[in-house]
């Protein structure tokens, strides 16, 4: 399985999304500052996160969500606003 992920930082207000096979395990590499736009912050947490099975599917929905380029759309995909 794949996941898109989106995850939220409180300290600077900003969502950021991403693929992985293991969200888990790539957000503790987000919180450890080895990503250079998540390395602004270190309180990233998972907001939201869609299962595909392959990668492919993933890759195109996680494009698709950066295409929208807006915070609305994403605040109303994890249910905040």
């Amino acid at each position: 399985m794949f996941y898109v992920y989106i995850l939220y930082s409180k300290a600077i207000s900003r969502f950021y999304i991403g693929q992985s096979e293991n969200p888990e395990k790539r957000l503790v590499s987000h919180n450890s500052g080895i990503s250079r736009y998540t390395s602004v912050a270190n309180d990233w947490t998972i907001v939201h996160t869609e299962s595909f099975e392959d990668r492919t599917g993933a890759i195109k929905r996680e494009r698709q969500i950066k295409r929208m380029k807006s915070r609305r759309y994403i605040e109303d995909l994890v249910g905040r606003s």
